[in-house]
């Protein structure tokens, strides 16, 4: 495995060739993400910290799904579904990366039934870090129709690693989520959260209301749904702060959904400079179309034309007060 490292102004951005993995993110010498000493655990360690999620990202019911009348069967390695791209998804792969300047960019070419997947894929990340933040650009390319949800792994917590993400402010630009069953799997509803611990178009601390006794809570053990992101085009979807350090996340994208997951499967293992990283000590917000779109007609679901490209860009922005 290789590492690389970027920096422009208060960010530093180091990431390896093994499932373009962010290794670090640092603003202002200030680590934002968890992760670990040795790069090793992260092949060792369940989790997926930091890393490229592909070709679909979040759970596939059943593992499998029909396409252009084609069945085709995925590995289940979570439950009785696929999650985040299967057996050996993206994250678990070596890219071809290269890096100049203020820009990292990884290259990989999945082959045609890779993990169950029609068509030949090239995807391109491109990390670019600028003065205040950075910016993850996905492009991707097929040379059948094919489906993809690409996103991003990454477990922030601004404090670094000084209080759990419980204690930190969340703001989410969703009107509506997708209520989950007791296997994760999205019902097909979309739910307002309107009155619910689903709530957060005004900040609102994340451990405000994760212990309820919400059905949907009990579900997932704490925060682990999809959002409907308010508008179209590139956005603002969400505001995390953290009043330990002083900083605020602002984020944005251009996807028509978030997974806000607030680290509920993290158990007790080694993390960086000799920290335990604990239950819930880190946040996740996955930029995404919705999950287990292949098989739900009510959402929307994104097919990639043979010749044609995908592209989509995903931004975090830090400030400190």
């Amino acid at each position: 495995m290789k590492t690389y490292t970027i920096t422009n102004g208060d960010i530093s951005l180091t990431v390896s060739d093994y499932g373009v993995t962010i290794l670090s993110l640092k603003y202002k010498g200030k680590e934002m993400t968890l992760g670990y000493d040795d790069i090793d655990e992260y092949k060792k360690q369940d989790g997926y910290l930091g890393a490229t999620i592909g070709r679909f990202a979040n759970r596939i019911a059943n593992g499998s799904f029909t396409f252009n009348g084609v069945k085709y069967d995925l590995y289940k390695n979570f439950g009785n579904s696929s999650l985040h791209g299967g057996k050996v998804g993206f994250n678990s792969v070596i890219w071809d990366v290269k890096a100049k300047d203020n820009i990292i960019t990884a290259v990989y070419n999945s082959k045609d039934m890779e993990e169950g997947y029609p068509g030949n894929l090239r995807v391109q990340v491109e990390f670019c870090v600028n003065t205040d933040g950075i910016v993850l650009s996905y492009t991707v390319q097929s040379d059948k129709d094919t489906v993809i949800n690409l996103t991003n792994h990454t477990y922030f917590n601004l404090s670094e690693g000084k209080e759990s993400v419980e204690n930190h402010y969340l703001t989410l630009n969703a009107d509506y989520f997708t209520p989950i069953d007791n296997e994760y799997i999205p019902t097909g509803e979309i739910r307002d959260v309107a009155n619910t611990p689903f709530d957060f178009r005004k900040a609102k601390m994340i451990g405000e209301r994760i212990n309820d006794t919400d059905e949907q809570l009990r579900f997932a053990g704490g925060y682990d749904h999809n959002f409907v992101i308010n508008g179209n085009g590139f956005r603002k979807f969400a505001e995390v702060c953290s009043e330990t350090s002083g900083i605020t996340m602002t984020c944005y994208t251009d996807m028509p959904g978030v997974q806000f997951y607030s680290g509920n499967f993290l158990t007790d293992r080694n993390g960086r400079n000799g920290q335990t990283i604990k239950w819930r000590d880190g946040l996740c917000l996955e930029t995404q179309f919705f999950p287990n779109s292949v098989n739900e007609p009510k959402f929307p679901l994104y097919v990639l034309k043979a010749g044609e490209k995908f592209q989509s860009k995903t931004e975090y922005r830090f400030k400190q007060k």
